[in-house]
């Protein structure tokens, strides 16, 4: 049974910094792209950044040169360095494979406002 469980969301001003996590299981962690995803109210879900097996990330035109991701094989899981958060990050978090869509998790709120 594939899980995903997303942590570290949470309210911040504009300008502020969060750092997502999620801890995954039931696949081939290490040998799996993975991607953050995020869905604001109202819109579809959206493909922010990516990351090969090799930890090679990739980002969306929106979040580049302000998000980071990474990822830990050791502990099957991948983060996302949020900075410079604008009030249009504001979202539900998901992570989940970046090829390859298992079912979703809970996700983690992001919410940037002053």
């Amino acid at each position: 049974q594939v899980l995903f469980v997303e942590s570290g969301g949470g309210s911040v001003q504009p300008g502020g910094s969060l750092r997502l996590s999620c801890a995954a299981s039931g696949f081939s962690f290490s040998v799996s792209g993975m991607g953050w995803y995020r869905q604001a109210p109202g819109k579809e879900r959206e493909l922010v950044a990516t990351i090969t097996s090799g930890s090679s990330p990739d980002y969306s035109d929106s979040v580049k040169g302000r998000f980071t991701m990474s990822r830990d094989n050791a502990r099957n899981t991948v983060y996302l360095q949020m900075n410079s958060l604008k009030p249009e990050d504001t979202a539900v978090y998901y992570c989940n494979g970046a090829r390859h869509i298992y079912p979703w998790g809970q996700g983690t709120q992001v919410t940037v406002s002053s």
